[in-house]
Formats: C-alpha cells, sequence, structure tokens
C-alpha cells in the first residue's frame, strides 16, 4: 500500500521521454537559428520569400490574438495591414509632399492601427459567430473600396508610387537582406510581446472570453474592454507590418488588400495551431513556402495545396501544434525542466 506521501508526490516524466523532448526541441531551434543564419548569405529570390514569410508570420502574430486568444472570428483583419501601409505610403512619398523617416512613421501608423480596431471593436461587441464574421469581413472590403476610390489621397486603383527607402538613425534599409534583419527583430519583439501577454492578467481574461463570454462576465470580468483590447493590439500589429510591407515594396495599392489575403491569414492559424505563436510560424511556413516548392508544376500546384490544406484539416483538427505545446513548452525542454 502507497503512503500518502507517495501518493502526494507528483509523476516524473521518464527519462527516454524527457530526452526525446529535449532532442525536439533543441533540433527546431537549431533550425531556425541556422535558417536565420543562413538565408542573408543565399539569392535574393529566397530572401525575398523569406521575407514574404516574415511579414505572414507578423500578419498571424496580430490576428491569431483575436481568433486564437479572445475567440472572435476576424475576417477584416487586411484592413489594418492596408492602414499600416497606406500610412507609410503617404508619409514617405511625394504624394503628401512629406518624407517623415521609418521611426517617425511607426508610432503614427500604430496609433492609427489601434484606433481603427477600436472603431471596428465597439459596433461588433454584441456579436459573435457568423454575425461578427460578415461585419469585420464588410469592415475590411470599406477600407479596400476606400483607397480604390480616393483617387485624390491614396492614388485610387493605380496606388502610391516613389516611396521613399526606409532607413532608421541614417542607416538604409532597402535591399532585401536588410529589410530581412529589420522583419527577424520585429519578429522577435512582437512575439515576445504577445506571448507576455498570453501569460499576463490580460491574456487569461481574453481565454475566459474564447470558452464563455457569459461565465467571463459572471465572474466579473470586463468584457467590453477586453474585446477592444484585443481588437487594438490586433490592430496595431498588423499596423506596424503594413508599414514595413509598404517599405520594402516602395509601392502600395489596394490588390495588396483583398479578402483573399484575410483568408489566407486565417487559414495560417487553423491549420498552424489556434491559440499557439509556434503555430502560426508553422501554419506560415506551410502556405507561404509551399507553393514556392511546387512552383515547377504550376498547372497542379493549387490543386496540390488544396489537397495537403484539407488533408491537415482533416487529420489535424485542432491544428499540427497543440495548443498546450507554447513557447514555455520550449523553453522547459531546452533547459532540462
Amino acid at each position: 500500500m502507497q503512503t500518502a506521501l507517495e501518493t502526494a508526490a507528483p509523476a516524473t516524466t521518464p527519462a527516454p521521454a524527457r530526452l526525446g523532448r529535449w532532442l525536439g526541441a533543441v533540433a527546431i531551434t537549431a533550425a531556425i537559428v541556422a535558417l536565420i543564419c543562413v538565408t542573408p548569405f543565399l539569392p535574393n529570390y529566397y530572401i525575398r520569400v523569406a521575407n514574404g514569410l516574415l511579414i505572414y508570420v507578423l500578419l498571424g502574430i496580430g490576428l491569431n490574438i483575436v481568433i486564437g486568444y479572445a475567440g472572435l472570428l476576424d475576417l477584416g483583419f487586411v484592413a489594418f495591414y492596408a492602414v499600416g501601409a497606406y500610412t507609410y505610403g503617404l508619409l514617405a512619398s511625394p504624394q503628401l509632399g512629406l518624407h517623415l523617416p521609418l521611426l517617425a512613421i511607426l508610432p503614427i501608423a500604430a496609433v492609427l492601427g489601434a484606433i481603427t480596431g477600436i472603431l471596428l471593436g465597439l459596433p461588433v461587441l454584441r456579436l459573435r459567430g457568423d454575425y461578427l464574421a460578415i461585419v469585420t469581413l464588410g469592415f475590411g472590403e470599406i477600407i479596400r473600396i476606400l483607397m480604390n476610390n480616393l483617387d485624390g489621397l491614396t492614388g485610387g486603383p493605380r496606388g502610391i508610387f516613389g516611396i521613399d527607402k526606409a532607413s532608421i538613425l541614417g542607416v538604409q534599409i532597402a535591399k532585401p537582406v536588410e529589410i530581412f534583419w529589420l522583419l527577424v527583430v520585429t519578429v522577435l519583439i512582437v512575439a515576445t510581446l504577445v506571448w507576455r501577454m498570453e501569460k499576463s492578467i490580460l491574456g487569461k481574461a481574453w481565454a475566459a472570453i474564447r470558452e464563455d463570454q457569459d461565465a467571463a462576465k459572471g465572474v466579473g470580468i470586463n468584457t467590453t474592454n477586453a474585446k477592444l483590447a484585443a481588437f487594438a493590439t490586433s490592430a496595431t500589429i498588423g499596423s506596424i507590418t503594413g508599414v514595413i510591407f509598404a517599405a520594402s515594396q516602395r509601392f502600395v495599392s489596394p490588390d495588396s488588400f483583398s479578402l483573399q489575403e484575410s483568408v489566407l491569414i486565417v487559414l495560417m492559424i487553423v491549420i498552424g495551431g489556434v491559440g499557439n505563436i509556434l503555430g502560426v510560424f508553422v501554419g506560415a511556413a506551410i502556405l507561404i513556402l509551399m507553393p514556392e516548392v511546387l512552383r515547377e508544376f504550376s498547372e497542379w500546384r493549387i490543386l496540390i495545396l488544396g489537397l495537403v490544406m484539407v488533408g491537415l484539416i482533416i487529420l489535424r483538427p485542432g491544428g499540427l501544434v497543440p495548443r498546450s505545446f507554447g513557447p514555455e513548452k520550449l523553453l522547459k525542454a531546452l533547459i532540462g525542466k
């Protein structure tokens, strides 16, 4: 018969399991570090693909706050992406005669994105499910149509050309490899901050709202403020990403902010793992890199990609990376705890 002390003692993970977990974490970390170190030495084509991947990772992290953490289906996220891109396009080009530096535009775009997110959040506070998705979808289309029709301000369908090269403290950032390092730093900062927010009191409130809004309100959580914070934070990240996108392309047009982009970002989150930052990286890698890998099969690559997505969703409805395996699990595996 077991003693009370033996019964109360926590079960320890077997040594082979700990070793396998540690080796897996080391392999993942080493692969990421190797890719970051090798990419700058590759031809520009591969660096541009990596830049596109990192941009979608940022967008996925932003949208994951609303969908994954707070459980609110948002199909108009691309609108915030457009707000940031056009903010940079207007303030760093001959369009308005202003040529502000990147560091001056970033806080402006962040504030405008947050305000836009709150403006979207206010009318949809009482909506859930399909109704919320329809309203956010309409909001995204409204922003795109506005950018398309305001010819005098946004250039209309032609977009904004001749955007200035980005620079930080006098250091020009224009080449693909320079944009790559900017994106790497931005992704690391944003991912760390969002992960810390997930573990904060606000993150716990988002999780409660995701599970049951009525129960969350019943235990004293201010669901209105929590939802608005989710929309504002998500929109801020989307707007900052739009600034970097415009700085890298030096051209913006409404075609870059269609509904298809919003759907693609949602698919990244669903396939990678809803509510998991690591899942965003995995989902973005699959949906952004696979079309490039299948480029030689131009007639079949969309069909193959579609079949892969259907297969993944059927086999792993919760996403490739479960919600339980987050950055903290990866860190614990690396330090051997």
